[in-house]
């Protein structure tokens, strides 16, 4: 996978989005052993300190717990994970909502658009 980051936020930051998402996604699989920090900083090309620092932030989130001669693993609790995914989707439709308003479109329109979209994709 190729890791790209932007310039205008914490490096660590963007990897907590990543591998959060990766997790509510269910492309890290509850339970499920995370690679080593030193496997995934070289994977990512960013300091191994750096992504100490986002699994830090993951673990304060309930999503990662460190057991401490194994590694890494996602929690298994899929109550948590299951909130925060419904979480993540609330603000990515709040984001999209507000982008479409500051455009001129009304909720109609909005509601138009998707279903014509979701329409052409078969969904």
């Amino acid at each position: 996978m190729s890791w790209q980051f932007a310039s205008d936020r914490p490096i660590y930051a963007q990897l907590v989005e990543v591998i959060q998402l990766k997790i509510l996604s269910g492309e890290y699989e509850p339970g499920g052993k995370l690679p080593s920090i030193r496997d995934l900083a070289a994977e990512a090309a960013v300091n191994p300190n750096t992504l100490q620092r986002a699994f830090s932030e993951l673990e304060q989130k309930g999503l990662v717990h460190t057991q401490r001669t194994a590694g890494r693993f996602i929690s298994e609790d899929q109550d948590r994970i299951e909130s925060l995914r419904q979480q993540y989707a609330k603000q990515a439709v709040q984001g999209f909502y507000g982008r479409m308003q500051s455009l001129g479109y009304s909720t109609g329109e909005i509601v138009t658009l998707v279903t014509e979209r979701m329409e052409e994709e078969n969904l």
